[in-house]
């Protein structure tokens, strides 16, 4: 059977080991980091883009606009959450408005379908709270929201359940073309012997690339800072509102989250350590005030947490998508925005080119749903009923603020590539990322967590790594 290597296990790269999955092949995904979606996939915005940004006959206007429209189809085979609230691009001076006529032109140009520009009263109409300078607005239907997190665990946990390994904390150090194969080795020592090696690495892609290819890339880490917001506030807009790029800058975007939360962000700052997702209050105050053009009332009281994400930006600007100058070597790189939305179309793109020149034969028992932990704060009364009759600890509430039950954070754990730390169980479960943020549950989350692991207290850790969360017993 042919060998697959796939280098990252972010949102491609878990979307194309799901697609490969489709076919017959020995398919093996290396990840740097404890769990699926550690890098750039989990400091995301979510929003499932339209297509209207991106340069016309880019890769990123044509993996975006194929991605957009499969999405519903997708939600409801892998089960994780997405709605299409629609975007809205504000301008609020009438000396630029031809810049969003010139947004509607790009995106009919990309084939967006549903596009319409509105005056100022009409968006007030549908965003009431939006800023009065508002004078008009590119309005794009398609648009939406997705929760990229548990969208890149949702394909995970597919291609794992139609045989896919994912290997963690495998650091790939060397990548080498021998005759018709490649060796890949990992920090620990491991090598893997593989037909065809697919490079998803995010930020480090550039370094796999160079280790083997003579067409170099370069990747810079590009930074951006966000603020979430409590879920009292999740009146402020339904749409996604992004600020018109102008000669200023491109602005930030206020949008809705999946969960009913409001988010910020991003900024954008071009760093070199590529590990570097520490955020800082000068970063974070111009960033809130950049948003209070949008929504004047926003209240920096209703914050409950800010983080900040990478996004792998490739010097040609675009994506770097295919087989690269070595026959077998398969890029998938500086995918930044809209790279979450183009995700699922890069994926089948990739699987079938590997397949094609693998000639892999079709996986007959390929199983195309999975089903997600049944989030008990969104259930009706008799839906709740009929979990705790079937498992009684989905009656036993642990994060108060989320409302996450026993039954939810113990599925976490034992479901395929289930979660080993804190915040595994978080991305799975949202247990943590409410209003208190993890002040109230974290000691009973870390006793589920060694109890079903077997694993003594001092042994959990929030992130892997050396990130304990306790160092001893003072008792």
């Amino acid at each position: 059977m042919k060998k697959v290597l796939i280098i990252g296990s972010g949102i491609t790269g878990s979307a194309i080991a799901r697609e490969l999955a489709r076919y017959q092949a020995d398919i093996t995904v290396l990840e740097r980091g404890n769990d699926v979606s550690v890098g750039t996939t989990k400091a995301n915005s979510g929003i499932v883009h339209s297509g209207f940004d991106a340069t016309p006959n880019t890769l990123k206007a044509k993996y975006n606009v194929e991605g957009n429209k499969m999405f519903e189809q997708l939600s409801r085979e892998l089960d994780f959450p997405f709605r299409r609230n629609g975007s809205l691009v504000l301008c609020f001076d009438e000396a630029e408005k031809d810049g969003i006529t010139k947004l509607y032109e790009k995106g009919v140009a990309n084939g967006v379908p549903q596009l319409e520009i509105l005056d100022g009263k009409q968006v007030r109409e549908l965003e009431p709270h939006v800023s009065d300078k508002v004078v008009c607005a590119l309005h794009a239907k398609t648009g939406g929201l997705v929760s990229p997190y548990e969208m890149n665990i949702a394909y995970a946990e597919n291609a794992c359940v139609n045989g896919v390994k994912f290997l963690f904390e495998r650091k790939v150090t060397k990548v080498a073309k021998k005759a018709k194969a490649f060796e890949v080795t990992c920090d620990n020592g491991e090598k893997y012997k593989a037909d065809v090696v697919i490079n998803c690495a995010g930020v480090y892609a550039d370094d796999i690339n160079n280790m083997v290819c003579d067409k170099k890339l370069h990747i810079v880490p590009r930074k951006g800072d966000y603020v979430l917001m409590d879920k009292t506030c999740g009146y402020i807009c339904d749409h996604t509102l992004f600020q018109q790029p102008t000669k200023m800058g491109k602005g930030v975007l206020v949008t809705p989250t999946t969960h009913g939360n409001i988010l910020v962000g991003p900024t954008a700052l071009d760093i070199k350590d590529k590990d570097d997702v520490d955020t800082y209050s000068e970063q974070l105050n111009e960033l809130f005030n950049k948003a209070l053009k949008t929504v004047p009332e926003l209240t920096k009281r209703t914050i409950i947490t800010q983080f900040s994400g990478l996004r792998a930006h490739e010097d040609g600007g675009d994506f770097v998508v295919g087989e690269s100058d070595v026959k077998g070597f398969y890029n998938v790189a500086g995918i930044e925005s809209p790279g979450l939305t183009s995700a699922p179309a890069i994926a089948v793109d990739i699987a079938k080119q590997v397949a094609k020149a693998l000639q892999l034969a079709a996986n007959d028992s390929f199983v195309a749903t999975r089903k997600g932990i049944p989030h008990f704060a969104t259930l009706s009364n008799t839906e709740r009923q009929k979990l705790i009759d079937a498992n009684p600890l989905y009656g036993k509430i642990v994060c108060r603020c989320e409302m996450v039950t026993e039954g939810e954070i113990v599925d976490s754990i034992r479901r395929p590539l289930g979660a080993t730390d804190m915040d595994g169980v978080k991305r799975r479960t949202r247990a943590g990322m409410g209003r208190c943020q993890a002040g109230f549950c974290t000691p009973r989350v870390m006793e589920i967590i060694a109890r079903e692991t077997g694993k003594d207290m001092t042994e959990i850790t929030k992130c892997g790594g050396k990130s304990n969360m306790v160092i001893g017993r003072t008792k």
